[in-house]
């Protein structure tokens, strides 16, 4: 596991590596960066400027990274999670389209309940020492998690409802980027995951529903969002559009 802090002082070789040369060997040697680790956190991800941004773009597309002319695979498995301030707030930068398409999904977190809320109080989350917790599997076992997620079925009838409501988006009149065969490949990935998690090995239509949004929303740009700058629309619209497509029996 690594943590990367994003501030807008950070270069793209803090993310990926550097070559330092070697006094003794006389040679240059390959220092990694935090991004070669099986989990990364990027936190406050639209803090760090476009340029050290697109450093996790071919990371995060074919699970390698080129520095200094050299390929270098990332071992798996890779998985890249990160959190983002509101655009509203000062010293924040856009995400580029091509980076937003590279998640798989974005959840909103927003503020937790009363009881949650009480609790960690109580608790004092941030006072536990990490170094204690236990992983609770392997890095074999993940993999082979995600070569099972991969063989669950996926029905015709499903794929064609998954391709109405991608349609649906390039075609809305109040989108103007709709969803890219990357997020329909998401979507259809992220159901075969809930299918999974569900004890089945096929997919039904209630896997693919609660995953519409949260795989779907940060792809589309809607003209609101591109004239006023005003997020929370592409939702709405997600939503609209997932009521409005008939689902398969």
């Amino acid at each position: 596991f690594a943590r990367i802090q994003l501030t807008p002082d950070l270069l793209p070789a803090d993310i990926l590596g550097v070559s330092i040369f070697n006094d003794r060997s006389r040679e240059f040697e390959f220092q990694a960066g935090p991004i070669f680790a099986h989990v990364v956190l990027a936190d406050e991800i639209n803090r760090a400027t476009p340029r050290t941004q697109s450093a996790l773009l071919e990371a995060m597309n074919e699970a390698q990274v080129s520095v200094d002319g050299k390929t270098r695979r990332l071992e798996q498995p890779f998985v890249l999670l990160a959190t983002q301030n509101p655009f509203e707030f000062e010293g924040t930068y856009f995400l580029p389209e091509n980076q937003l398409d590279r998640f798989l999904m974005r959840i909103r977190i927003g503020y937790p309940g009363r009881e949650c809320e009480a609790r960690i109080v109580r608790e004092c989350p941030a006072e536990i020492v990490l170094d204690k917790i236990e992983p609770v599997m392997s890095r074999q076992d993940f993999v082979a998690l995600q070569e099972l997620t991969a063989a669950v079925a996926v029905d015709d009838q499903i794929l064609e409802y998954v391709l109405d409501l991608v349609e649906a988006t390039r075609r809305h009149p109040e989108l103007v980027v709709g969803v890219s065969p990357r997020g329909t490949q998401s979507l259809v990935r992220a159901a075969q995951g809930s299918a999974l998690l569900d004890g089945r090995d096929y997919v039904t239509p209630d896997d693919v529903k609660p995953l519409v949004v949260p795989v779907f929303a940060h792809r589309v740009v809607s003209k609101s969002f591109m004239h006023d700058g005003v997020a929370g629309r592409d939702e709405q619209i997600i939503r609209e559009i997932l009521e409005r497509t008939e689902v398969p029996c």
